[in-house]
C-alpha cells in the first residue's frame, strides 16, 4: 500500500476527525490558557476553578425551591453548576462561556458545584 506525503496524511487525518472532537480540543485548550482545573480530573470535595461552555441549562421546579442547573463542558468532561432558588440568571444559557468557582460535590450523574461564583466570558476570552 503506497504511503501518502506528510501534508496529505495530516489532511486525511483531519478529515476523519469528528467536529465534536475538534470542539473538545478547542475547549480543552481554552481552559488550559485560562489556568483553570480540567473537569475530567476533579474529585469530590475539591475546591476548584473551572471554565468551559454551557452545553445545557435546565430549570427543575421542586416543592421547596426552584433549581437552575447548567452543564459546563471543557473538553475533558462535564460538571453541573447548580443554583438553588433561581429560575433563571441573565447570561446563563446554552453556548455561554464562563469561569466558575466552588467546591465539587458528588451528584446523581456527575460532579456538581452548588451556587458557584461565576464570571461570564466574552468572545475571545
Amino acid at each position: 500500500m503506497p504511503t501518502l506525503p506528510a501534508p496529505l496524511t495530516r489532511l486525511s487525518k483531519l478529515l476523519r476527525t469528528s467536529r465534536e472532537h475538534l470542539e473538545a480540543q478547542d475547549e480543552e485548550r481554552s481552559a488550559s490558557l485560562r489556568g483553570t482545573d480540567p473537569i475530567g480530573t476533579l474529585a469530590s470535595r475539591q475546591r476548584t476553578r473551572v471554565s468551559g461552555v454551557l452545553r445545557a441549562v435546565t430549570y427543575r421546579p421542586s416543592q421547596d425551591k426552584p433549581v437552575l442547573v447548567g452543564q459546563l463542558y471543557d473538553g475533558t468532561g462535564s460538571i453541573d453548576l447548580v443554583w438553588w432558588g433561581r429560575r433563571r440568571i441573565a447570561g446563563i444559557a446554552p453556548g455561554a462561556h464562563l469561569v466558575a468557582e466552588g467546591r465539587a460535590a458528588d451528584g446523581a450523574q456527575r460532579l456538581q458545584i452548588h451556587n458557584p461564583a461565576y464570571q461570564l466570558l466574552g468572545p475571545g476570552q
